[in-house]
Formats: C-alpha cells, structure tokens, sequence
C-alpha cells in the first residue's frame, strides 16, 4: 500500500514572472514587427498559467499526473507544477462530526437514543484521496456503525447488577468514550484518518420505554435507600439495648426487648413522623 510522499513545485512568483515576460514580450514583438510567428510565446505563456496554485495554511494538495500519483504539497504559499497535473485540495484541519442521535439497542436488548462527537483530521492524504471514495462521507458512515456496535456491547444502565464490573453506557464516562475511540480509529485507519477524540453527545432510552425506565429508576433508588435505613436502623438498636444494658438503667425481657426493638423500628423506618405517646403508668400498661 503507498503512502503520502512530499512534491516539491516551483516557485509561483518565479513562474509567474516567466509567464507574463513571454505573454507581454510576444504582444509587443507582434505589434512592432508585425509578424505573428512570435504569437507562440504568448501561447506558451497561457499554456503555463494552469500550473499555478495557492496552499493555505493546514491545507494541502494532491498532484496526480495522467493517472500516476506525484505527491502532495502541503507548503503553504503559491505554487506552479506542470499544467498537465490534476490538483486536488485536501483540508488538514481539525474536522467535527456530530452523528445526530439513532436508535439502538444495548446489551441487554433495550432500545436506546445515542448520539456521538468525532473530533478528526488528516494524516496521510494519500490514503484520504485513493484509499476511499469520499473520506468525509467515510468518516460519517464508519462513526455511525463504530457507534452501533459499541452500544450493543454495553448495558445502558446495570440497575439490577445483571453485568456487575462491567462498563455501562451512563455511567462508563470516559471508559465507554475511549473504547469508542479505539474502535473509530482502527476502522478510520484505511482512509488515513486520525481520530482526536470521540465522546458520547447524547445518550437516553427509546421514548417507547423511557417512561417505564424512569418508574423502574425511581423503585431500585427508593428500595436502595430503604436498604440504608434498615441498616442504620438496626445498628441504632442494638447500640441503645447495649448502652441500657451497659449503664444498667433497666432490665428488659426477651418479651420487653422484642416490643421495644418492634417500636424503635417502627419510627426509625417510617416513611412519616412518629406521633410520640407519653405512658404515665408503668411499663407494664
């Protein structure tokens, strides 16, 4: 497979300088000797002005000659190369593409809204001119399916610790984003692409499912945190049987424990305030 080689073209004032002594000489040697054989300078002249371009700064241009690739120019300034050759103008410059959001499905089969940022750019001109059709469209395209596949690798989201350590789509964060990254710039490699970064733009469930999604999130967080209170709930217990018993304050049986543990539970895991009663007879009523 060929690679990018440097051309090396003319200087463009130099040639321009040429171009307009012969065209100009050639007119006025016509007028003053009234004889046209020196007309083939002026046509000379003409013949060399295709030759001439321009290469702005992180820009380049691809010189082909009767089908035979000659090299690139990527020497910002003003150029002349042979008439004949083709020039075509390739962009080094930092390129964005934002893939609009597209319907997928995740690992575990639920369909989803991604959307992705590809911040690339040339490298080798060669591969971008010959090794593909168009390196633009090739580049949307190839970001298109590295994202389709990459979604269907992960879970959106691991709410039931189905696919506990692995990565997921909304919390991998810069994980997911440098898998996506890898897996672009290997596709992107053949048309000579490198791939500055890539990210996730957009991420969501399908809004078929997105309303029950959002129901089944609400429930897992809500038993997750009624997790906590039981826990916190239990420790204070035992904590408070261990100091009455420690400071001997009062002796409780078995039975007197049980109903003390069943009310601290009560108001310690209620969703609502405990309305206190205050027993002004003795333990036992």
């Amino acid at each position: 497979m060929k690679e990018e080689t440097a051309a090396r073209p003319m200087s463009g004032y130099l040639m321009i300088a040429l171009a307009l002594i012969l065209m100009i000489g050639s007119i006025i040697t016509v007028i003053a000797m009234r004889n046209p054989i020196p007309i083939a300078g002026l046509i000379f002249g003409i013949f060399l002005l295709p030759g001439f371009f321009i290469v702005n700064p992180n820009q380049s241009v691809v010189l082909v000659l009767f089908g035979k690739y000659k090299g690139t120019v990527k020497a910002d300034g003003f150029h002349w190369v042979n008439p004949f050759m083709v020039k075509n103008k390739i962009s080094l410059r930092a390129n964005n593409f934002d893939n609009n959001p597209i319907k997928v499905n995740d690992l575990l089969g639920n369909p989803i809204m991604i959307g992705a940022v590809v911040v690339w750019r040339v490298r080798d001109t060669y591969k971008a001119a010959f090794e593909v059709n168009d390196h633009r469209e090739f580049v949307g395209i190839q970001s298109e399916a590295a994202l389709r596949k990459m979604a269907g690798t992960y879970p959106y989201d691991d709410i039931e610790d189905e696919h506990h350590g692995k990565f997921t789509l909304r919390e991998g964060g810069a994980e997911v984003n440098e898998k996506l990254e890898e897996a672009l710039a290997k596709r992107l490699n053949i048309a000579g692409i490198e791939v500055l970064e890539a990210r996730i733009s957009h991420l969501a469930y399908a809004q078929e499912i997105a309303g029950a999604m959002l129901q089944r999130q609400q429930a897992t967080a809500i038993v997750a945190a009624r997790k906590k209170i039981v826990e916190g709930a239990v420790g204070m217990v035992e904590m408070a049987l261990f100091e009455l018993k420690k400071n001997n304050i009062i002796e409780l049986d078995e039975e007197k424990k049980a109903a003390m543990v069943s009310n601290l539970m009560v108001v310690l895991c209620s969703d609502k305030n405990a309305t206190p009663v205050v027993n002004a007879g003795t333990l036992n009523h």
